[in-house]
Protein backbone atom coordinates (compact mmCIF):
# COMPACT_ATOMS: atom_id res chain seq x y z
CA UNK A 1 0.00 0.00 0.00
CA UNK A 2 1.22 3.08 -1.09
CA UNK A 3 1.98 5.92 1.54
CA UNK A 4 2.83 9.75 0.81
CA UNK A 5 5.13 9.52 -2.31
CA UNK A 6 7.21 6.99 -2.05
CA UNK A 7 7.01 4.66 1.25
CA UNK A 8 5.07 1.54 0.98
CA UNK A 9 3.64 0.09 4.06
CA UNK A 10 4.22 -3.97 4.40
CA UNK A 11 0.75 -5.87 5.34
CA UNK A 12 0.92 -8.63 7.46
CA UNK A 13 -1.40 -11.31 7.08
CA UNK A 14 -2.34 -13.15 10.61
CA UNK A 15 -3.37 -16.70 10.56
CA UNK A 16 -5.31 -17.07 14.13
CA UNK A 17 -5.28 -20.93 14.15
CA UNK A 18 -6.27 -22.80 17.55
CA UNK A 19 -2.78 -24.43 19.19
CA UNK A 20 -0.82 -22.41 17.95
CA UNK A 21 1.79 -19.69 19.29
CA UNK A 22 2.47 -16.63 18.09
CA UNK A 23 5.88 -14.96 17.36
CA UNK A 24 5.61 -11.40 17.18
CA UNK A 25 7.80 -8.29 16.74
CA UNK A 26 7.00 -4.52 16.12
CA UNK A 27 8.87 -1.60 16.10
CA UNK A 28 8.50 2.02 17.43
CA UNK A 29 7.98 5.11 15.25
CA UNK A 30 10.73 4.57 12.52
CA UNK A 31 12.64 3.06 14.60
CA UNK A 32 13.40 5.37 17.50
CA UNK A 33 14.45 3.95 20.69
CA UNK A 34 11.09 5.09 22.38
CA UNK A 35 11.49 2.30 24.35
CA UNK A 36 14.44 3.62 25.76
CA UNK A 37 12.66 6.05 28.76
CA UNK A 38 11.04 2.92 31.87
CA UNK A 39 7.63 4.45 31.62
CA UNK A 40 6.76 3.72 28.61
CA UNK A 41 8.84 -0.02 29.19
CA UNK A 42 6.46 -0.11 32.41
CA UNK A 43 3.22 1.06 30.26
CA UNK A 44 4.30 -1.93 27.93
CA UNK A 45 4.62 -4.17 30.80
CA UNK A 46 1.15 -3.14 31.76
CA UNK A 47 -0.47 -3.18 28.44
CA UNK A 48 0.70 -6.53 28.12
CA UNK A 49 -0.76 -8.10 31.22
CA UNK A 50 -4.04 -6.22 29.99
CA UNK A 51 -4.22 -8.11 26.95
CA UNK A 52 -2.81 -11.73 28.52
CA UNK A 53 -6.16 -11.08 31.10
CA UNK A 54 -8.54 -9.95 28.15
CA UNK A 55 -7.58 -12.20 25.64
CA UNK A 56 -6.40 -15.39 28.26
CA UNK A 57 -2.73 -15.61 26.73
CA UNK A 58 -0.09 -17.22 27.75
CA UNK A 59 3.44 -15.20 27.61
CA UNK A 60 6.15 -17.92 26.82
CA UNK A 61 8.84 -14.99 26.46
CA UNK A 62 9.76 -11.70 25.99
CA UNK A 63 12.03 -8.83 25.38
CA UNK A 64 11.97 -4.93 25.14
CA UNK A 65 14.64 -3.82 23.08
CA UNK A 66 15.17 0.45 22.52
CA UNK A 67 13.54 0.48 19.64
CA UNK A 68 11.21 -2.99 19.11
CA UNK A 69 9.91 -5.53 21.16
CA UNK A 70 9.99 -9.67 20.48
CA UNK A 71 6.72 -11.56 22.27
CA UNK A 72 6.00 -15.34 22.07
CA UNK A 73 2.62 -16.05 23.11
CA UNK A 74 0.05 -18.69 23.43
CA UNK A 75 -3.45 -17.89 22.94
CA UNK A 76 -5.95 -19.92 25.06
CA UNK A 77 -9.11 -18.49 23.91
CA UNK A 78 -10.37 -20.66 20.64
CA UNK A 79 -11.25 -17.90 18.21
CA UNK A 80 -8.86 -15.37 19.10
CA UNK A 81 -7.39 -12.15 16.77
CA UNK A 82 -3.70 -11.53 17.05
CA UNK A 83 -5.00 -8.27 15.42
CA UNK A 84 -7.13 -7.31 18.56
CA UNK A 85 -4.39 -8.36 20.49
CA UNK A 86 -2.04 -6.43 19.50
CA UNK A 87 -4.05 -3.32 19.29
CA UNK A 88 -4.55 -3.42 22.89
CA UNK A 89 -1.07 -3.85 23.71
CA UNK A 90 0.18 -0.50 21.09
CA UNK A 91 -2.70 1.66 21.92
CA UNK A 92 -2.70 1.44 25.52
CA UNK A 93 0.93 2.10 25.26
CA UNK A 94 0.16 5.20 22.96
CA UNK A 95 -2.42 6.86 25.02
CA UNK A 96 -0.64 6.79 28.11
CA UNK A 97 2.68 8.12 26.11
CA UNK A 98 0.89 10.51 24.51
CA UNK A 99 1.69 13.53 26.66
CA UNK A 100 4.53 12.84 27.01
CA UNK A 101 5.62 12.93 23.10
CA UNK A 102 3.09 15.91 22.79
CA UNK A 103 5.44 17.62 25.39
CA UNK A 104 8.58 16.31 23.36
CA UNK A 105 7.20 16.85 19.61
CA UNK A 106 6.50 20.34 20.62
CA UNK A 107 10.18 20.97 21.87
CA UNK A 108 11.61 19.36 18.20
CA UNK A 109 8.91 19.93 16.05
CA UNK A 110 7.96 16.72 14.63
CA UNK A 111 4.72 14.25 14.80
CA UNK A 112 4.15 12.54 18.08
CA UNK A 113 3.77 8.28 17.26
CA UNK A 114 4.96 5.84 19.32
CA UNK A 115 4.91 2.56 17.29
CA UNK A 116 5.85 2.17 13.57
CA UNK A 117 2.51 1.67 11.40
CA UNK A 118 1.08 -1.79 9.96
CA UNK A 119 1.48 -5.08 11.37
CA UNK A 120 5.00 -5.58 12.30
CA UNK A 121 6.10 -9.33 12.14
CA UNK A 122 3.85 -12.45 12.99
CA UNK A 123 4.82 -15.85 12.75
CA UNK A 124 2.59 -19.10 13.76
CA UNK A 125 4.88 -21.53 15.81
CA UNK A 126 3.80 -25.04 15.65
CA UNK A 127 7.14 -26.80 16.75
CA UNK A 128 8.12 -26.90 20.44
CA UNK A 129 12.06 -26.99 19.07
CA UNK A 130 10.92 -24.12 17.06
CA UNK A 131 9.69 -22.40 19.89
CA UNK A 132 12.89 -23.01 21.99
CA UNK A 133 14.24 -21.77 19.35
CA UNK A 134 12.63 -18.26 18.95
CA UNK A 135 12.75 -17.73 22.93
CA UNK A 136 16.58 -18.08 23.10
CA UNK A 137 16.68 -15.76 20.20
CA UNK A 138 14.29 -13.41 22.10
CA UNK A 139 16.52 -13.58 24.65
CA UNK A 140 20.07 -13.06 22.95
CA UNK A 141 18.72 -10.15 21.05
CA UNK A 142 20.15 -7.44 23.63
CA UNK A 143 23.63 -9.13 23.62
CA UNK A 144 23.78 -9.08 19.44
CA UNK A 145 23.17 -5.67 19.51
CA UNK A 146 25.64 -5.18 22.37
CA UNK A 147 23.62 -3.27 24.62
CA UNK A 148 24.55 -5.86 27.48
CA UNK A 149 27.33 -8.74 27.39
CA UNK A 150 24.98 -11.27 29.31
CA UNK A 151 21.39 -11.94 28.98
CA UNK A 152 20.31 -11.80 32.58
CA UNK A 153 21.68 -8.02 32.78
CA UNK A 154 18.91 -6.69 30.11
CA UNK A 155 15.29 -5.96 32.61
CA UNK A 156 13.09 -5.65 30.51
CA UNK A 157 13.18 -9.70 29.44
CA UNK A 158 11.87 -13.19 30.66
CA UNK A 159 15.74 -14.44 30.43
CA UNK A 160 15.65 -14.96 33.99
CA UNK A 161 12.35 -16.52 34.80
CA UNK A 162 13.49 -18.98 32.12
CA UNK A 163 16.83 -19.46 33.80
CA UNK A 164 15.49 -19.39 37.44
CA UNK A 165 17.80 -16.51 38.07
CA UNK A 166 14.68 -14.19 39.59
CA UNK A 167 11.30 -12.72 37.73
CA UNK A 168 11.13 -9.93 35.08
CA UNK A 169 8.79 -6.88 35.22
CA UNK A 170 6.30 -9.55 33.47
CA UNK A 171 5.26 -13.00 34.54
CA UNK A 172 5.61 -15.60 32.21
CA UNK A 173 3.53 -18.65 31.99
CA UNK A 174 6.78 -21.05 31.59
CA UNK A 175 4.55 -24.28 32.28
CA UNK A 176 2.04 -23.87 29.68
CA UNK A 177 4.98 -23.88 27.61
CA UNK A 178 6.63 -26.91 29.32
CA UNK A 179 2.69 -28.30 30.07
CA UNK A 180 2.62 -29.08 25.89
CA UNK A 181 2.11 -32.13 25.04
CA UNK A 182 5.68 -34.19 24.20
CA UNK A 183 4.01 -36.35 21.53
CA UNK A 184 6.48 -36.13 18.51
CA UNK A 185 7.27 -32.15 18.41
CA UNK A 186 3.76 -30.45 18.20
CA UNK A 187 2.72 -28.10 20.35
CA UNK A 188 -0.56 -28.59 21.54
CA UNK A 189 -2.40 -27.24 25.08
CA UNK A 190 -2.66 -29.04 27.78
CA UNK A 191 -6.35 -29.06 29.57
CA UNK A 192 -6.00 -27.19 32.32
Amino acid sequence: MKIGDNLYQKRCKRYNFNNQAHELTFSCYHRKSNLSDKRACDYLADAIVMAQQKYTLDLWAYVFMPDHVHLLIWPRQQGYSISSILQTIKQSVSRRMLPHLKAEAAKIETPFHFWQAGGGYDRNVTCRDTARQIIKYIHLNPVRKKLVQLPSEWYYSSYKDWMGLGCGPIAIQKDGFTGCAARGDAIQTSKA
